[in-house]
């Protein structure tokens, strides 16, 4: 049974969540992005980080109105940044994919009961990481090809190289909350028409965000994912 007042916590946070995006969403069509993959991302980040990824959007990622944009014709592609909020913008960009994957799919296993070796728990876990696989690798795409003025098949194979290794490092500090949730705190009985289980989701959203970071340091830092600023 979830206590009344984790339940309104729940609710709060969802509500936070979805204002910050809109507030992001709002701002973005007089200030879109340099580079356009992340017009999406910075909204998707506040999903499950609230307030503190509006925070981070008009500290970090608040772009000059369009109408300057259109007299500028010197793009850059984040180098003029702290190495650490280009490192940031990266993991944002690949907890955007995984966090519209496990929305995606965690919907998807409970209307469908999917189920694997007969377990509900691991058809979450095989579909949360297919998904965020998948729309990992479409933001990767439209980062990196751009960038590195790539063809199709060329720009898909990097995009697999760079998106695998963090998003799958994103993927072990949510699905570690999970478990955590299902098999500690709460048992099977949270599902996901519940605010506290959407809640307990963002948490573990931001714990794979910190997995990630690192993950996104070395990639970025090696040259082998592009900076997403």
């Amino acid at each position: 049974m979830v206590p009344a007042w984790l339940n309104d916590l729940a609710m709060l946070s969802l509500a936070a969540a979805f204002i910050s995006a809109l507030i992001i969403l709002w701002d973005l069509r007089a200030r879109p992005q340099a580079m356009a993959v992340m017009n999406p991302v910075w909204p998707v980040t506040a999903l499950y980080f609230g307030p503190l990824g509006l925070w981070a959007y008009w500290r970090l990622g608040h772009a000059a109105p369009a109408s300057h944009h259109a007299h500028n014709h010197h793009h850059h592609h984040g180098d003029d940044k702290p190495f650490w909020v280009q490192v940031f913008a990266g993991t944002t960009h690949c907890g955007a994919g995984c966090t519209l994957g496990d929305i995606v799919a965690e919907f998807l296993v409970f209307f469908s009961g999917l189920a694997i070796a007969g377990s509900v728990f691991a058809g979450q876990l095989v579909l949360d990481y297919a998904f965020a696989f998948l729309l990992g690798i479409v933001f990767q795409y439209y980062s990196i090809v751009p960038m590195r003025g790539l063809q199709p098949a060329e720009g898909i194979k990097a995009a697999v190289k760079a998106d695998f290794w963090s998003l799958t490092a994103f993927e072990v500090g949510l699905f570690a909350w999970m478990a955590l949730t299902r098999f500690v705190f709460f048992g099977p009985s949270l599902q996901p028409d519940s605010a506290t289980y959407w809640f307990m989701m963002q948490i573990g959203m931001i714990i794979g965000f910190a997995t990630a970071f690192p993950m996104n340091w070395l990639l970025i830092k090696s040259g082998v994912k592009e900076p997403c600023m």
